[in-house]
This record gives structure tokens, sequence and C-alpha cells, in this order.
């Protein structure tokens, strides 16, 4: 006897084209604005040959706001997946698989974008936690796949662009088409995914959008916690340099003019104080007030010219970004400091004591603590 196997009945009336649509709505801008920032995040990071010391200086509050907002859209998108995923998940026992070549394209880009999607969430939220359970690289492994989410996301656009067209309105004719007495149960649905979206939004995004720090609770980091209340990524114990000793210090400048300071000939320079965030690829950030020696002032004692791009090397002895790289914008703002007191306070050894690099709209983790050398390059 031969058993028939017939696929499984899905009676449930917001499985459909027009709710998917009103979440989609909301989906697609969110993954539009993470792809975006990221990209930014990750050419301020590891820039193209093209892009070496092209990256501006200016706005000084640029990275912060970019940065927050790939974290904040990526958290927003998470509950906007899972609704997705809700409402279109019967069509995976849709009979038979693949009924022509559109459909076949249809479910291919599904694949690829479910599986990316759900892969670059994961692995990004798990980032802002400093969390890695996995034998790959973080970085590149993100951006590949944020390449292959944005194709797919495109392709699978064009493939349903006639049923997104036919339900996008409450008026469309394939909303009037269903039936009307799921419409209330379709608006109680919409309007809890929203609520989901704005509480995961509203006590996370205080990380980064300070004025709504006393509403986080589910943020890894809050922007007032750390040494002299500015939280740290790695601490001087972690990057092994515990804390140098002034007698011992030295910067070395190597330049065409080249020269060594101490830290009380850094001290007698000229100090300015400038107010610039921290911004950390995990999503917070936080203002402080740094003071101490404008960047541009060595490079002028050094003789170093005004398109001259700096290397910036740290005396850690563990850790990734141990040598960062100013390009001539940065390197020339007034604003860029080798820092040696925060909030009118020495630095804090977790902070970078006895010097650290503070410049403007830069990822915190090119903001070299505990600088031992400038490099001239060109």
């Amino acid at each position: 006897m031969k058993l028939r196997v017939s696929p499984p009945v899905f009676k449930g009336g917001l499985h459909d084209a027009r709710t998917a649509t009103s979440i989609g709505r909301l989906l697609g801008p969110a993954f539009v604005v993470c792809f975006a920032t990221g990209l930014i995040s990750h050419f301020m990071q590891h820039p193209p040959g093209w892009l070496v010391g092209s990256i501006p200086s200016r706005p000084a509050w640029g990275y912060r706001v970019t940065q927050g907002l790939h974290v904040a859209s990526g958290v927003a998108a998470i509950p906007l997946l899972l609704a997705k995923l809700w409402t279109v998940y019967p069509r995976l026992f849709a009979w038979p698989p693949l009924r022509s070549v559109r459909h076949a394209l249809e479910r291919l880009s599904i694949a690829v974008l479910v599986a990316g999607a759900v892969f670059e969430l994961g692995t990004g939220l798990l980032n802002t936690v400093q969390w890695y359970p996995w034998p790959f690289s973080f970085v590149p492994a993100h951006y590949a796949v944020a390449w292959l989410v944005v194709g797919a996301l495109v392709v699978h656009v064009a493939v349903k662009a006639p049923d997104i067209r036919d339900h996008w309105h409450r008026r469309s004719p394939g909303t009037l088409a269903l039936p009307a007495r799921d419409e209330p149960d379709r608006r109680s649905l919409l309007a809890a995914v929203g609520a989901a979206v704005g509480a995961v939004t509203l006590t996370t995004v205080g990380q980064s959008f300070t004025p709504l720090k006393g509403l986080i609770l589910f943020a890894p980091r809050h922007p007032d916690h750390g040494p002299q209340g500015l939280p740290v990524n790695r601490t001087a114990a972690a990057a092994g340099v515990g804390r140098i000793a002034d007698e011992t210090y030295r910067l070395v400048v190597d330049a065409p003019h080249p020269y060594t300071l101490t830290v009380d000939e850094l001290r007698a320079l000229p100090q300015h104080q400038v107010e610039l965030p921290i911004a950390c690829v995990e999503g917070w950030s936080r203002s402080a007030h740094w003071s101490g020696v404008r960047v541009v002032d060595l490079l002028e004692r050094a003789g170093a010219g005004p398109d001259a791009r700096i290397r910036v090397v740290s005396l850690q002895l563990r850790g990734g970004y141990r040598v960062s790289e100013l390009g001539h914008a940065h390197a020339r703002d007034p604003l860029t400091l080798l820092a040696l007191r925060l909030n009118g306070e020495e630095l804090d050894p977790d902070h970078g004591y006895p010097v650290r690099l503070i410049a403007p709209n830069r990822p915190g983790v090119l903001q070299t603590k505990w600088v031992g050398r400038l490099e001239v390059l060109s």
C-alpha cells in the first residue's frame, strides 16, 4: 500500500501578502540603513586603496551618528525579521516546491536572504557584547555576507514587485480581495510588532543617543560606566601594558626631522582642549573633554608636508588595532590631539596613560591608546 503524504494546511488568516508587505515596508528600510552605515564603518576602518588618506575629519560627530544608526537599525530589524518569517513560513510547505523559473528564482533569493539576514543580525548582536563563539573572523565574514543579503534583497523585491504593488495600500487590489474579517487582527499584529521595535530601540539606543541613557535596559554598555565615566573595550592589563612609568616613556616622532619627547616635555608643550566622542563599533558612544598636544603642531616641528599621512603605533603587546593610520585631513585637523588628560584628570591607564590619540569622526578602535610612535608616511 502506497502512502500519500499531503502538505500541511495553514488556516491562519495573517499569513498573507498584505501582512508580509506591511512588515516588509519597515524591514527593507532597516536593512538599507544598516547596510549603508555598515559600509561607512567598514571603509573607515579598512579603507580601500583609493580611499586611503581621504576620509574626512568633519563633521566631528559623523561616525558616532552613523555607527549608532547601524546598531540601532540592526537591533530594530530583529523583531521585524521574526515577524516577517512568521508571516511567510507556511510557503516553505508549498507544493510543488518549484513551479516555474520565476518561482525557482524567488525561492533561491529567499533562501539566501533569510540565511544571510539571520547570520548578519545574529553575529552583529553578539559582536555588540564582544562574544565570538565561532572559528572565523567576524569583520570580513560580516562584510561579505552583507553584500549577499543586499543582492538577494534586490532580487527578491524585483521578483515580488507585482505582489508588493497589489498589497501596498489598504485600497490596493490585492488587499481588497482579502477577507475583510482579517483586517482588525492584522492591525493588532502590526501594532504589536511596532511596539516590539519601539521597545528594543528605546531600551538600547541610549548607549549612543545619551539623552535616552536613562532608559537603557538591554544595551551591553552604559555610556557613563567605566574609568573616569567613560567605557573601555580593552584594559591596560588586557593589552599587556599595565601602567607605563613616566621615567621610561618616550614618544618617538619619525619624520624628516625626527625627535623624541618625554612625558614632562609633552606636558610642557602648548595644551589644547577639545570635546570629542569616543564611538565604538559595538554601538556605544560618549562625548568627553580631552586636553593635550595637537598632532599638527608635532608634525610641523618634524618638518612633515601638508599632505602627510601618519602611522600611529601603540605600546600595547596584545590585541588588534595596535597600529592605526591618520590621513592628512585628520592629521592636520586642530581637533586631533595626543591627549594627556580626560575630563580634567590625568588619563587612567585603561584610557591610554600616558598618551592616547583622540580625533574627530573616527572609529573608537582607531583612537589608539598608549601611543609610543608617530611615523610620517608621506
